[in-house]
């Protein structure tokens, strides 16, 4: 590897399908050994980014290098250096846990004796040694995952790129997947992961957030939560339902989420305590208004909000 902290530099990196616009001028830096996240909605261009990222997709502009490699000119050396996983875990369902591993080792051009030092240290870590003879296709969704995983990491990438992989497994799963991404970047391993889910973006040493395409937010979560212009309101009522309905559209609010009881407010403007109060009082819902926290959900709703006519 050479001495760049650059792993992935993309510069105007843009993909058209015809009229649609999935990626649109996106500038991306991801440093070695990060944890770098990919927030966003379904269809907002993250799976397009990692395809054309791995070498898989063409872009339409821009400039893409990829651990010291021209993307896609260097796209089939690329492939010995990079691991890619998807949600739907590209598994033979038909072998075994072992023979699935085998024939991922045999496409890599991995030896014999390194394959089967390789196998079984793998099987170790993730636990499946105990289901080395199970068919694929029986096993339960985290361990399928953890199967991919393994599948992914059985070359020792440089780079680990995660789209969606935990979209189709159990809380409990994603956790221990979680736990063995992070012993993957300890050991120098960069990783890249798109979700959408807010508790894994939390996770991730740094996050890019991205809406129809571009990139509107790039930072830690912490750095991205400070940044955010101002805390949300808390709103405890005896009729939360009410209070949502009264200030649905309002101009000082961006968006409201019930949290049981409780009325999360993300406002819009400094003033918009004493307006929402009053707006409140208005529809005769007696409230009491609190400062919070800011979360990164507050983050996302801020950076990806379009206005209400805008909307389809």
């Amino acid at each position: 590897m050479n001495g760049d902290p650059l792993v992935i530099r993309a510069r105007g990196l843009s993909k058209r399908f015809g009229e649609l616009t999935a990626v649109d001028q996106l500038d991306l830096s991801v440093r070695r050994a990060e944890v770098f996240g990919f927030l966003g909605p379904n269809g907002c261009g993250k799976s397009t980014t990692i395809r054309m990222l791995c070498g898989l997709l063409q872009p339409s502009a821009g400039e893409v290098e990829v651990l010291g490699y021209q993307i896609p000119r260097d796209a089939e050396e690329l492939k010995r250096r990079i691991g890619y996983m998807t949600q739907k875990f590209s598994l033979y369902e038909d072998l075994t846990v072992q023979e699935n591993l085998e024939f991922l080792a045999a496409v890599q051009g991995i030896g014999r004796r390194e394959t089967r030092q390789r196998i079984e240290e793998l099987l170790e870590r993730y636990w499946l040694a105990d289901r080395r003879n199970q068919m694929a296709g029986t096993m339960s969704g985290g361990q399928k995952q953890r199967l991919a995983l393994a599948g992914a990491v059985l070359h020792k990438p440089d780079l680990l790129l995660l789209d969606e992989p935990t979209s189709a497994v159990d809380p409990q799963s994603r956790r221990e997947f979680w736990d063995s991404l992070f012993e993957l970047a300890e050991a120098g391993t960069t990783l890249l992961v798109s979700t959408h889910y807010m508790d894994e973006a939390e996770r991730c040493t740094r996050l890019g957030i991205l809406d129809a395409g571009r990139l509107v937010a790039d930072g830690s979560p912490r750095e991205l939560m400070d940044a955010l212009p101002r805390n949300p309101l808390l709103i405890e009522c005896a009729q939360p339902r009410q209070a949502q309905r009264a200030l649905q559209g309002h101009p000082a609010v961006l968006a409201t989420a019930q949290i049981g009881a409780t009325l999360r407010v993300l406002c819009a403007t400094d003033d918009a305590r004493t307006v929402i109060a009053s707006a409140l009082r208005q529809a005769g819902v007696e409230a009491t208004l609190k400062d919070g926290e800011a979360n990164l959900e507050d983050v996302f709703v801020a950076v990806t909000h379009k206005p209400v006519e805008a909307r389809p």
